[in-house]
């Protein structure tokens, strides 16, 4: 059954960034068919226009802030720019990310550093930098931070990406509990593979994806999901349920599960 319209979207600036592709994209467009105006952050300007033609073609509104890169002084910049020109935001949907699938020997430092940096800081840094503007409104407001079951749990040959989208959790743990008693929701949507263009770098060899293919969340599922938890006090997405399930026998018996799973875990 059609899941109806989330009306407190409606005419909300709800930032999105790595709007370009994937998931991002998808959330994008759903907000947009639900009256709110994504504002749509990625390093693609040519990808941002594309998407932002296909929105406006569709009778919706959006606004494109590209960034050449997440690093902490273009985002600075471009958060000046953003509160300046839109004055008044009511979401942050931390969505940019990526992984790359190695073993903990195999690791370039340098590419771990960006990813965190993409992963983890830049999403820290834009949630600091509006939490005052979000908090200052009596109006509810909302951050989702998109993070993955690799949080909790965790799988060979993804030490990285796993490391980073655990910080990220407790990132997002902690901000929920410090601003429990102002309007603001702090939401974390934590999804097992969806099939989006992450694995092109992820999983040069398309090995983990033809193995888990059957399993792969289609990201316009996921958009819906997160669009309709706007706004609402939602604490935690899991997608899918039985990977959630999977998470908290981990947790309650370590051990075992890593012995039970094995064959499934090495499928990288």
């Amino acid at each position: 059954m059609k899941i109806g319209r989330n009306h407190a979207v409606n005419e909300k600036k709800i930032i999105i960034t790595g709007a370009s592709k994937g998931i991002g994209r998808e959330i994008a467009k759903e907000i947009a068919a639900h009256g709110g105006i994504p504002i749509l952050i990625a390093r693609s300007n040519e990808l941002l226009e594309e998407l932002a033609g296909e929105i406006e073609g569709n009778n919706g509104f959006c606004k494109v802030y590209p960034i050449e890169k997440f690093s902490r002084e273009a985002i600075d910049k471009q958060i000046n720019e953003i509160m300046e020109t839109e004055k008044r935001i009511h979401g942050l949907i931390n969505n940019a990310g990526f992984g790359v699938f190695e073993k903990v020997e195999e690791i370039d430092m340098k590419e771990l550093e960006e990813m965190f940096q993409v992963n983890v800081l830049a999403g820290i840094q834009y949630a600091k930098a509006f939490l005052p503007h979000f908090l200052q409104f009596k109006g509810r407001s909302h951050i989702i931070n998109i993070v993955s079951q690799a949080a909790k749990l965790p799988t060979p040959k993804a030490a990285g990406y796993v490391a980073s989208k655990h910080a990220m959790l407790g990132f997002t743990n902690v901000l929920r509990q410090e601003t429990r008693e102002s309007s603001l929701t702090v939401t974390s949507v934590n999804l097992g593979p969806v099939k989006t263009n992450f694995f092109e770098l992820a999983d040069k060899d398309g090995t983990y994806q033809q193995n888990v293919e059957k399993y792969m969340l289609q990201p316009e599922k996921v958009a819906s999901k997160v669009v309709h938890s706007l706004f609402t006090n939602r604490r935690e997405i899991n997608m899918p349920w039985w990977m959630e399930a999977g998470s908290i026998l981990y947790r309650l018996f370590p051990g075992l599960m890593e012995k039970a799973l094995k064959s499934q875990f090495d499928k990288k």
